[in-house]
């Protein structure tokens, strides 16, 4: 079981960068997928989820009319874009699968927002 996110990187403010988020060993079709982010000396966070469907989605206010979480579950793969991005946006993104009491974690992929 993996996921691996990728995407991340540096980027001026104002500017937008698309994660994605690649599942092998399981598939993600049953599975709320999120992304969460921990930035330096702070806790991890949600920033964005889905449900299994795809029909329902929730957001942190932070990034709330600027991220987007979205799903291909025929590519057991989901995605965040980003746009708008402000320097309080620097931090690791993880990607998360949940179904039940099966909870998976990506390695996290670095977001730095900085001109």
């Amino acid at each position: 079981v993996q996921l691996v996110e990728s995407g991340g990187g540096l980027v001026q403010p104002g500017g937008s960068l698309r994660l994605s988020c690649a599942a092998s060993g399981f598939t993600t079709i049953m599975y709320v997928m999120s992304w969460y982010r921990q930035a330096p000396g702070k806790e991890r966070e949600l920033v964005a989820a889905i449900s299994s469907g795809g029909g329902s989605r929730d957001y942190a206010d932070s990034v709330k009319g600027r991220f987007t979480i979205s799903r291909d579950n025929a590519k057991n793969t989901v995605f965040l874009q980003m746009n708008s991005l402000k320097p309080e946006d620097t931090a690791v993104y993880f990607c998360n699968a949940v179904r039940g009491s099966s909870d998976y974690w990506g390695q996290g992929t670095q977001v730095t927002v900085s001109s």
